[in-house]
């Protein structure tokens, strides 16, 4: 009979995972335990701790209007770092392998920097490494623009880059897994930090969960969990630091039928713009907001108060990253 393939996982660890050295050699080891059990393992990895805040603090502390391009390639050495730690702590316990960058693994992008999204994914460096017996490790948030032949820059793709990442390698790939580790043992009906009795669902479906992503639930990108869906790749959300069984996303065809509030999600990486004394009148929101679009900027919420005297304040929520490029977009407007 031919020899049976091995099962392919995909496991992507947050940064609160590989935060230090210590935390470093747990993943490893864990990494090691698994690949024992006999599965072949592409792992992608964040920056580690709070690397990505302190990089920004820094370009902040130089300008507070940084280079796009150049604050994407400051950004990305953040999991540059995360990723060599690993495959050296790998090493370390006498397991092959090797890191990758976002672009050496075959990862390329449209050219937006800062929220840049994965034009495709060619696999065969990663399959080669796999093939020849090493565990990869990806360095995620990150890939290559392709917008100009003659030229290839590092793009990041947003906060929470990472999760995106690891699914769409294993839909790239056609894992038989996709894990994602966390410093929480799943989904919670809120975030188990602020609210003591939140319970942990034991399975979400994509669409539910697209939801509290998008309204703030830091444990899953939103653009992760709709790649999962697009691709039918099944996610389960873990704990790191505790082996115990954490939260599947994945189809659900009985989501009409349960209650229609499954959680709280809250979002302090907020900005608030008020604009005063708006004119009143028809095209002015237009004016407003299709230069922001253009720019890339996400708005939120938006209000605008009772008029007075023919204006009116008009205010909407950006990301706190967002703050500087929306105000140089809308002075002179």
């Amino acid at each position: 009979m031919p020899a049976m393939s091995k099962p392919l996982v995909v496991q992507k660890f947050g940064g609160s995972s590989v935060a230090n050295a210590d935390r470093i050699r747990r993943v490893a080891a864990r990494i090691a335990r698994e690949r024992a059990s006999g599965s072949d393992l592409v792992v992608v990895v964040s920056a580690m701790g709070d690397t990505t805040d302190e990089l920004l603090a820094l370009a902040g502390a130089i300008t507070d209007d940084p280079d796009p391009r150049e604050l994407d390639m400051l950004l990305a050495t953040g999991e540059h770092q995360s990723a060599t730690l690993l495959s050296m702590a790998l090493h370390a316990l006498g397991v092959p392998a090797i890191a990758l960058t976002g672009a050496q693994a075959g990862i390329t992008t449209d050219g937006n920097y800062g929220r840049a999204r994965i034009a495709g994914i060619d696999p065969k460096r990663i399959q080669d490494e796999v093939a020849g017996g090493r565990v990869v490790i990806v360095a995620g948030f990150q890939g290559q623009s392709k917008t100009d032949p003659t030229l290839s820059e590092i793009t990041t793709l947003g906060r929470g880059g990472s999760d995106t990442s690891g699914v769409a390698l294993a839909a790239a790939l056609d894992a038989d897994r996709c894990q994602i580790f966390t410093d929480v043992r799943g989904i919670y009906t809120a975030d188990p930090r602020l609210v003591p009795d939140a319970r942990q669902l034991a399975v979400i479906s994509y669409e539910e969960m697209m939801e509290l992503a998008h309204q703030g639930a830091q444990v899953m990108q939103v653009r992760a969990v709709e790649l999962g869906w697009v691709n039918n790749v099944v996610i389960e959300v873990l704990s790191s630091f505790e082996d115990v069984p954490g939260t599947l996303i994945k189809e659900d065809p009985f989501v009409e039928q349960r209650n229609k509030v499954r959680g709280l999600a809250h979002d302090r990486n907020v900005a608030k713009v008020t604009l005063v004394e708006v004119p009143d009148r028809p095209g002015v929101a237009h004016a407003v907001f299709a230069p922001l679009s253009e720019g890339g900027i996400n708005v939120d919420t938006i209000v605008q108060n009772v008029g007075h005297h023919g204006t009116t304040d008009l205010s909407f929520t950006i990301t706190r990253g967002d703050l500087a490029k929306t105000k140089r977009i809308l002075e002179p407007i």
